[in-house]
């Protein structure tokens, strides 16, 4: 297996694993909250066939990654994204995050001056904030994400069973992802760490990116489903795509959260079209 050679605050050594596919314009995968690097099968089997390269990795504290007790922001977060970048020396690096992982990518453009960087993209994001406030009233109510992080306490299975359907939009009548997908997913997110999956939760939910989201000075692509109950599309990436100079938005109207899997072929369409477009070489 290969990993990357990261580290904690106080220098002790953090092993990021990951998966390279590929050759041509790097892209760099990182996943959402509670899934691993595997959530990008669609995507990491479909853009080497494009002249990609494709990396992804495993968050701390998720899949093969070490799981250290602490600590989980996003600093120390957008560090490991660092760290990746760094040890496979990748450059005019397409980044790509989903919903928790969008908030590592604008954390490493602040905290890293998009070093390496070519361009950014931002599927179902929960930047720019997620939780609601007075000056954010369209976010998710404090309750209910306070409702979240006890039902994970009592019984994290159970919540993240049923988590598993609200994400991909699954109801009596409408059936984007199989049991079986369903099950698979229960399994990887099971896999994490429960002090990663708790602490990841206060940071996607409670993170203030606004400040931030100028520091993107690269072309972005903003993807999101109206029909996202997970991830507000009207708190964040709305919000996002004013905060953004230049940035492209694409609302799919009828999709999820987990849009990766159920519009695949969309996504991977827009992806495509985005990574072809030429750009200047960025800073390294």
């Amino acid at each position: 297996m290969k990993f990357i050679k990261s580290q904690n605050p106080d220098g002790s050594p953090v092993n990021l694993f990951y998966e390279d596919w590929g050759t041509g314009k790097p892209v760099v995968f990182i996943h959402g909250w509670p899934l691993d690097h595997q959530m990008w099968e669609y995507q990491m089997s479909v853009l080497p066939e494009m002249g990609f390269r494709c990396v992804a990795y495993d968050r701390r504290g998720f899949g093969k990654s070490d799981k250290p007790w602490a600590p989980y922001n996003y600093d120390v977060l957008a560090d490991d994204l660092k760290a990746v970048l760094d040890q496979l020396d990748l450059h005019n690096v397409t980044l790509v995050g989903f919903s928790m992982g969008g908030g590592e990518v604008v954390r490493y453009m602040s905290r890293h001056h998009g070093a390496r960087v070519a361009k950014v993209v931002l599927i179902s994001s929960i930047t720019p904030l997620t939780m609601k406030t007075d000056d954010n009233p369209d976010g998710v109510p404090p309750e209910k994400l306070q409702q979240i992080l006890s039902e994970l306490q009592t019984d994290r299975a159970g919540f993240l069973a049923d988590f598993g359907k609200q994400f991909y939009g699954v109801s009596w009548l409408n059936h984007p992802a199989s049991q079986a997908m369903l099950d698979w997913n229960l399994t990887v997110a099971m896999q994490a760490s429960p002090k990663a999956t708790l602490d990841c939760a206060h940071a996607f939910a409670e993170t203030d990116f606004r400040d931030e989201m100028n520091s993107i000075n690269v072309p972005v692509l903003i993807i999101h489903g109206a029909s996202d109950e997970t991830v507000p599309i009207k708190a964040t990436s709305e919000k996002a795509a004013e905060l953004i100079p230049g940035a492209e938005f694409i609302v799919y109207e009828d999709a999820p959260h987990g849009l990766f899997f159920t519009h695949k072929q969309k996504l991977n369409e827009d992806l495509i079209e985005f990574l072809q477009v030429p750009t200047r070489t960025m800073a390294l």
